[in-house]
């Protein structure tokens, strides 16, 4: 029962939360975009592929997927992204 519990709240995060998450993907790729236009280097190379993963899932309506995608692309370049609080 408890995990059951668990599993239906989780759902129920998921779903609240992915229409949050929808308006903050293009600010993240615009922010990723200032960071990697004029950089040719391999860890840029590694954040446009996350990129194009994030941008995807984003259309797909896979946000909270989206948003981690363009965290890793960040984390590829080492920049600190602004989230919406």
């Amino acid at each position: 029962m408890k995990l059951l519990s668990i599993a239906i709240a989780t759902a129920l995060v998921g779903v609240c939360g992915g229409p949050a998450l929808a308006g903050e993907c293009p600010m993240l790729q615009t922010q990723m975009e200032r960071q990697v236009n004029n950089r040719f280097d391999g860890a840029a190379y590694t954040a446009r592929e996350n990129m194009k993963q994030a941008s995807a899932l984003h259309t797909e309506g896979k946000h909270a997927e989206s948003v981690a995608k363009y965290e890793e692309a960040a984390k590829a370049v080492g920049v600190t992204l602004d989230r919406k609080k």
